[in-house]
């Protein structure tokens, strides 16, 4: 019997939390179950095991990170929505690193399909692109660029790697500085490949 006042979303935002304090891969049904005071037993009421529960804090931190980083860039375009989209996905990663690693779990592609989760952070990427007007291949090319700058910035500066006399705040605003540019005068590719479009490529090549 599911032990009263336990839900599964009460369970699922729990574990979510435990993640931002102990690391994602850390978070077991035991170690849950234990902050709830509980035996193992009465999780099993509401998520079928470890996967279940890895799965579904995955779809709940993509889904405020994807809040997070809609509401930075709404109203916004070109480099104030990049740095808006920046500074937020930064903050969320410092601020809720647990959550992070969950969204950068592998997940089976028919779950991720069903939660628009996933989706509406891609959606809100091309979306703040749009104003550099790349056409594929470079828009993806360059989404990808951005993508690995953020998480690489953001993952090190978590793990404290950034040892250097230089102020970490004065690197990032300098490494959006260069973002910009870099969108700004994108490389011409092989010949045949598009260059500039109208901003509106709605193709999402990674998803």
């Amino acid at each position: 019997m599911a032990r009263a006042g336990l839900t599964a979303d009460r369970v699922v935002a729990a574990a979510a939390d435990l993640a931002d304090s102990i690391g994602f891969d850390k978070v077991t049904v035991t170690a849950l179950a234990r902050g709830f005071g509980v035996k193992d037993a009465s999780l099993y009421s509401h998520v079928s095991g470890l996967q279940d529960l890895r799965t579904r804090v995955a779809l709940l931190a993509a889904g405020e990170f994807a809040d997070r980083l809609s509401e930075a860039v709404a109203g916004r375009a070109g480099r104030d929505a990049l740095v808006g989209f920046a500074h937020a996905y930064r903050t969320f990663a410092l601020e809720h690193p647990g959550r992070y690693q969950a969204t950068q779990m592998k997940i089976d592609p028919a779950v991720a399909q069903e939660s628009s989760a996933f989706r509406r952070t891609v959606d809100t990427i091309y979306a703040m692109m749009r104003a550099y007007r790349l056409t594929e291949p470079d828009l993806t090319d360059a989404v990808r660029m951005l993508r690995s700058t953020l998480h690489g910035f953001s993952d090190l500066e978590a793990d404290g790697a950034f040892r250097a006399d230089r102020d970490v705040e004065a690197s990032w605003e300098r490494t959006l500085d260069a973002l910009d540019l870099v969108l700004k005068n994108w490389p011409a590719g092989p010949e045949g490949d598009s260059k500039k479009g109208d901003g509106h490529e709605d193709r999402h090549a990674d998803e």
